[in-house]
């Protein structure tokens, strides 16, 4: 968690950011004589907010955190309405999580207002909030909606010169075809099974059990990574757990250092998210037990019992990806490849045409959307080459695309970074060895939607930004070619 790579320290700044916005977000609510639970709404209100809004622009941002209450406020209502009547409770939560599953369909928005109605609806049952507190938790969301917002697009608006990166669109397809519709069949199931089976292991805390299964489908898109990720999440929970044994039980609640503490484990969540799913469950886990300390309600017995309930939402989840409408890390990870190569095919065009004299073209966006591409790779990949795999020959092939993935890369962002030089100049050879990186590339996609550059005058002698780019070149054909062996005849899913 602390070796992996910030550019720009962004994850670092967005961190700090996430604790001020909270921060001020619960001052606001206890200066306006909020109850603690109250308080605690508006925290987590404001945490979903700083946490899930990842539209590509500031506006996009602004636009989503303005529809956050519409999203959520009603599900609120709902479930403080319904919280004393089971049967009709248990139904409308699993509406809820289709429905919020199945927005993930539309990308980034989709799946920040999804989160955000779940995590309403889950909060009532964490505080077994009733309708007679519904005013105040209302005004608590508005509350701290404004001061996440205030501190996210006013005082601190790291985006607006450090665009953040873009998450990569959904898996496209229609109907059942599409991952996001048939995950929302599965995390219904997943969360059914969680209702159900939770309920008989705690009449009280059975909501954990629906919490896990949940969270265990974000960000996922195969069997594989499903799997992945509930391992990780059960391993963060029992870690945090004991954590918790040693921190929060001695705590008592007592206000001033569980308040710094928690704001310890905001910067945790989200400085680790991206790295590892973990240390992030590790953080959550933590803060939840100094959150039941707050409200008096803490005990060894109480911590236990939420690795209970992790374990049956972990095993909800494992249930419904083999069971309902299974998705294959082989069908996965095949579109997430491609879509890199074409994201590395696109930074090269774009760099190449900066280097033939294009003011116009900025190597730098598709250099971004290409890392968030790899990323979103190595997620596809991480089932095959997960220390427990057992299947030998498959985990060294993953580990061999990944490693000719980041070498592409290595030299997409060198050639970008050269091509940034006002003083880099076109060479005629760039011509030739952009015409080898498309062969490359055409051997292990087809035919590629652009040529990556033109033809144009060449300026006599050897600029040194024209000799790096064509280092940068050669390594990139030597690293596509490499890559024809692995993808060709069997995908690394399959082999």
């Amino acid at each position: 968690m602390f070796t992996a790579p910030d550019p720009g320290l962004f994850r670092l700044r967005t961190s700090l950011r996430a604790v001020l916005g909270i921060g001020l977000a619960v001052a606001l609510c206890e200066t306006a004589g909020l109850s603690l639970p109250a308080s605690i709404t508006g925290g987590l209100a404001a945490l979903l907010a700083l946490f899930t809004v990842a539209d590509r622009t500031v506006r996009g941002q602004a636009l989503t955190t303005a529809l956050l209450p519409v999203a959520g406020l009603p599900v609120l209502a709902l479930a403080t309405t319904v919280h004393e009547l089971p049967a009709v409770r248990d139904t409308a939560w699993l509406a809820v999580i289709f429905a919020g599953a199945y927005a993930r369909c539309w990308g980034p928005r989709g799946h920040a207002l999804g989160v955000f109605a779940f995590m309403m609806f889950f909060t009532a049952q964490f505080l077994h909030a009733t309708a007679d507190r519904m005013p105040e938790l209302f005004a608590s969301v508005a509350l701290s909606l404004a001061a996440a917002s205030t501190v996210r697009f006013g005082l601190w608006c790291i985006e607006r010169r450090t665009p953040s990166p873009a998450a990569p669109a959904p898996l496209g397809g229609r109907g059942l075809a599409r991952p996001a519709t048939r995950q929302a069949f599965q995390v219904t199931a997943a969360c059914a099974f969680a209702v159900a089976v939770g309920q008989v292991a705690s009449h009280d805390r059975w909501y954990w059990a629906v919490g896990t299964a949940w969270w265990i489908f974000v960000n996922t898109a195969s069997r594989g990574e499903t799997l992945v990720r509930g391992f990780r999440r059960v391993l963060g929970t029992v870690t945090g757990i004991v954590a918790g044994l040693l921190i929060a039980v001695p705590l008592h609640g007592a206000p001033a250092p569980t308040a710094a503490l928690i704001a310890v484990c905001v910067f945790g969540i989200f400085y680790t998210a991206a790295p590892s799913y973990s240390w992030m469950m590790f953080f959550v886990t933590v803060m939840a037990g100094l959150l039941y300390g707050l409200l008096g309600v803490l005990h060894p017995g109480l911590l236990g019992l939420r690795v209970v309930e992790t374990g049956i939402g972990a095993l909800g989840a494992a249930l419904a990806v083999a069971l309902v409408l299974p998705i294959t890390t082989h069908a996965v990870t095949d579109q997430w490849v491609r879509r890199a190569l074409h994201a590395v095919h696109g930074c090269t065009a774009v760099a190449t045409r900066r280097l033939a004299g294009d003011t116009g073209a900025d190597p730098a966006l598709p250099v971004t959307e290409l890392e968030a591409l790899l990323g979103r790779v190595r997620l596809a990949l991480a089932p095959l080459v997960h220390p427990l795999n057992p299947l030998r020959v498959r985990k060294e092939r993953a580990r061999r695309v990944l490693a000719l993935l980041d070498e592409c890369a290595l030299r997409t962002r060198g050639l970008a970074a050269v091509a940034a030089d006002q003083d880099a100049s076109h060479d005629a050879r760039l011509t030739g060895a952009c015409r080898r990186v498309e062969t490359a590339l055409e051997a292990l996609l087809g035919a590629v939607p652009e040529h990556a550059l033109t033809a144009r005058a060449s300026i006599p002698g050897h600029h040194p930004g024209a000799e790096q780019a064509l280092g940068h070149l050669h390594g990139l054909e030597h690293a596509l070619l490499a890559l024809a062996a692995p993808l060709s005849g069997s995908s690394p899913a399959r082999a």
